[in-house]
């Protein structure tokens, strides 16, 4: 008989160095998780990805059990990461803090089609420059 799921939780965590400081600990204690079994096999799956925000799709079940996926970093990350940015900008529309090329902006979306609602790549280019443009940074046409 299949387990019953209690609840999903998803989180997004600095690859190989989460930790049970918040959010970790809040979140999977509420649901009675073993948090450090959680945080050791988070850190030895992402080990190679350091640097990097990975997020981690936690299924908890009501016997306290638990599995998780890992997904590509967030869109947003991935800008930052390709031209090198600390931040995106606190005023879009203002004050622009970086250029993506077309070339880049394709990288990105080949990269993360598998995680983004598009059907094809034009759509996930799309929803990259969305993505860039929410965060100051100029789009080439």
């Amino acid at each position: 008989m299949a387990k019953k799921i209690k609840t999903i939780v998803k989180l997004n965590l600095p690859a190989g160095e989460a930790t049970p400081a918040p959010p970790v600990g809040p979140a999977l204690g509420q649901h009675g998780i073993p948090i450090m079994d959680f945080i050791k096999e988070y850190n030895a799956r992402t080990s190679k990805q350091k640097g990097q925000i990975i997020p981690a799709v936690i299924t908890v079940y009501e016997d306290r059990s638990f599995t998780f996926v890992t997904k590509l970093p967030p869109v947003a990350a991935m800008i930052k990461k390709t031209i090198t940015l600390e931040k995106g900008s606190g005023k879009p529309n203002t004050e622009k803090v970086g250029k993506l090329s077309k070339a880049q902006i394709e990288t990105i979306a080949k990269e993360k089609m598998a995680d983004l609602n598009a059907n094809d790549i034009e759509a996930a280019k799309k929803i990259v420059a969305g993505t860039a443009r929410s965060m100051g940074v100029d789009v080439e046409n």
